[in-house]
């Protein structure tokens, strides 16, 4: 509430009680029952079903939006994502004109029993407001560190400069030991004689204005290029200008909308670039480790550096990372919040935790307030004999914040572009990570470029990136569309029931150990190869947004892990390896699989200390291998099979009272075998094709029922185990 109070009292706004919308229960954490569900579970909210990008490209016009809006909804999809496109000449982004046609759009939307989405950017990555910041502040483009150039020195030379306002520091180095001596800059000027003996060099840190590359709508080329510049968004006023100039004139012209036909505001791809800065950001690193970074800067760019510099560099990586997060996802958050709305985004690189870190910092971080946290699934990533376990990392944010959703902007960029079964494939692959928001890329509104006026939708660029006949143009997508509707509902009620909690090792990746990633992915695979499902769990949970209750780390969600995974890795804070030492001691499961944290990190990664031994550890297994005796230390699995199928995968959630099982067989061979699963109660098959619900046999064994389970070639099933549990009639 205060971070909104202060807010909102920066855009002079008086805060009152209905100014913070109460959420809709899309929103917030559900506790049904299975009957409660069930009633539902034929025709889904249109809240709880998922989106197609809708782009708008060409002029565009009441009677294209009509078309479109008709077009999609008998195609079974009940959310349109409204992206601003290309040659809307007629109605240009952000003007009156583009404003009353979204107007028009989402009073369409709701008059059709559909939702609407918007994506908060002119084309991406979201943060450049499709070339204001360069046209009207250019001051508060994003910035970077400029490459130092070296200037050699001998013993006895004088270096002599006069210094730009961009220049923030001055180093040299002497070449033969490695000995640096900060220079001081006095009244502009930089005055530095080299002591005798020695092979010195002298290094100027500055700040250049850098972009990563735009996609403007404003380019007739759709080229992506540097001409349209983000914003600084670790600036506070840089960052919150971005929502001044979006979030708030969307409201100005529908705010009336929100919360009922508009529902949510999605970002794509807000990114850093090269090594960040922004001017303040010397004495905020001051304020927050105690230490002057400024004699360190130089490094950051080289590929060589000493301990100390890495050390330092990972500090830097940690305070540019929380003002990302802090000025421009948590702002968003907390806007959309105290509007009845909800902020949804993904991440550039989300697919490479190692190269999302650099430009983003840290993955959590960035999503511990975003309502709906997302990944993008390009370039066939998600496809048949493909592992592409990294689609649990918005889930796992979402299960770590309370969240009841994750959102899979799915199948953008394929090549060959997605048929209907490699689609059908794509979700059930990603339903089973835990994601239940699918935005299906791509329609759009226009022909193809070149083609006349925008008289009826491009089938080419209905699905598949563009590249030929997608899935989206194929006549049995609305049976996807109905089918993908009621599973994310489903798996949108109560909440998530996984065990096991696998260590992100971010502040090893900012020392550079880029291989505790690829340790963390090995262990993420062989836990689901085995049926164990799990979370990843991130630093901030770990030290302190979960309860640690005795032998349970509690999450938002009402989720207990009761065994928690940590990776091989460099890195891990004193809070967190003290929490883990409790949770041991009180009989929860701590796993150190392959190297041990050799560092302790405190307050800084400068003044980390050598870890010391931790013999509490229920197990400590140098293989790194998710192996029998790592199987065996686990808590007691809530899904057994009788036989070892690596194909199968699972997840479980919980409603008030039953459990709730989704099964996929993830090989296009046949699967079968005998279940074990947790719970008790009748057995249901929930079939989302047809929305009929059957009981099915089975036999109840301790704590839980056995069943016959077979799958054919990528098949899945639904399984509702429960007392109380209704048989649908057919």
């Amino acid at each position: 509430m205060k971070t909104i109070a202060r807010f909102v009292a920066a855009f002079g706004i008086a805060l009152s009680t209905t100014l913070i919308a109460a959420e809709q229960p899309w929103q917030k954490m559900s506790d049904p029952t299975a009957a409660e569900v069930a009633a539902h579970f034929k025709s889904p909210p249109p809240e709880n079903a998922n989106s197609v990008t809708w782009s708008w490209n060409g002029p565009m016009t009441e009677e294209v939006i009509t078309r479109d809006l008709n077009t999609l909804h008998a195609r079974g999809l009940r959310i349109v994502t409204i992206e601003a496109g290309y040659r809307m000449d007629n109605a240009p982004y952000l003007s009156e004109e583009y404003f009353k046609l979204i107007r028009f759009a989402a009073e369409g939307a709701r008059n059709r029993g559909m939702r609407v989405i918007i994506i908060d950017e002119g084309k991406y990555p979201s943060g450049f407001v499709n070339g204001k910041y360069t046209r009207e502040r250019p001051e508060l483009r994003m910035k970077a560190l400029a490459r130092p150039q070296p200037v050699a020195m001998a013993g006895g030379e004088t270096f002599r400069q006069d210094v730009s306002p961009e220049t923030i520091s001055a180093v040299a180095v002497n070449q033969d030991d490695g000995q640096t001596q900060s220079i001081e800059i006095r009244s502009g000027k930089i005055e530095w004689t080299a002591p005798t003996g020695g092979n010195w060099q002298v290094l100027v840190s500055k700040w250049m204005y850098a972009t990563p590359d735009t996609r403007a709508i404003n380019d007739p080329t759709a080229a992506k290029t540097k001409a349209n510049s983000m914003g600084d968004l670790i600036d506070k006023e840089a960052a919150h200008l971005f929502i001044e100039w979006t979030h708030e004139e969307y409201k100005k012209h529908v705010g009336d909308l929100f919360g009922n036909a508009i529902i949510a505001f999605r970002g794509d791809e807000p990114e850093m670039t090269g090594v960040p800065w922004t001017p303040k950001l010397a004495e905020q690193f001051q304020q927050a480790k105690g230490y002057d970074v400024r004699p360190y800067l130089p490094f950051f760019l080289g590929n060589q550096m000493t301990d100390e510099q890495r050390r330092a560099k990972a500090d830097f990586f940690d305070v540019w990372s929380e003002l990302f997060a802090e000025y421009f996802f948590d702002a968003q958050a907390d806007w959309c919040a105290a509007n009845g709305l909800e902020a949804t985004s993904h991440l550039n690189n989300d697919h490479n935790m190692p190269s999302l870190v650099r430009t983003t910092g840290d993955f959590y971080r960035a999503f511990r307030k975003t309502q709906i946290p997302g990944v993008d699934t390009i370039w066939n990533q998600v496809w048949p004999g493909k592992v592409a376990d990294f689609v649990k990392f918005p889930s796992s944010a979402a299960h770590l914040n309370g969240r009841p959703r994750a959102l899979a902007e799915s199948f953008a960029a394929y090549t060959p572009p997605a048929g209907i079964e490699e689609a059908r494939f794509g979700v059930n692959y990603m339903l089973v990570r835990g994601i239940n928001l699918f935005e299906f890329m791509f329609y759009s509104s226009s022909v193809p470029r070149g083609g006349g006026p925008a008289t009826a939708p491009n089938p080419a660029r209905a699905g598949g990136a563009g590249r030929g006949r997608g899935y989206m143009s194929d006549e049995k997508f609305s049976e996807l569309a109905t089918y993908s509707n009621r599973m994310t509902y489903v798996l949108a009620q109560g909440r998530p029931a996984a065990q096991i909690g696998v260590y992100v090792p971010t502040m090893s990746m900012w020392l550079g150990d880029n291989s505790s990633n690829a340790s963390m992915m090995k262990v993420a695979q062989g836990l689901l190869e085995n049926q164990r499902d799990y979370d990843f769990v991130d630093e901030a949970a770990l030290a302190s947004n979960m309860k640690l209750q005795g032998p349970e780390f509690i999450n938002a969600s009402g989720q207990a892990y009761r065994a928690i995974i940590v990776p091989a890795c460099t890195a891990i804070s004193k809070t967190s390896i003290d929490r883990l030492a409790l949770f041991a001691k009180a009989g929860g499961k701590v796993i150190f699989l392959g190297k041990e944290p050799a560092l302790i990190v405190e307050k800084t990664f400068l003044n980390a200390t050598t870890a010391s031994d931790p013999r509490w550890a229920s197990l400590r297994e140098p293989s790194g291998e998710v192996n029998d005796k790592v199987l065996a230390t686990l808590p007691k699995p809530d899904v057994v099979l009788d036989q070892s199928d690596s194909n199968i995968k699972f997840m479980h959630r919980k409603w008030r009272d039953a459990d709730v099982y989704f099964a996929f067989n993830e090989s296009d061979q046949k699967q079968s075998c005998q279940v074990s699963l947790a719970g008790n109660g009748q057995a249901q098959v929930w079939n989302a094709s047809d929305g009929t619900i059957e009981k099915i046999e089975a036999t109840p064994v301790r704590d839980g029922v056995k069943l016959p389970l077979e799958l054919g070639s990528h098949e899945a099933r639904l399984i509702v185990i429960g007392a109380n549990a209704l048989v649908a009639s057919r």
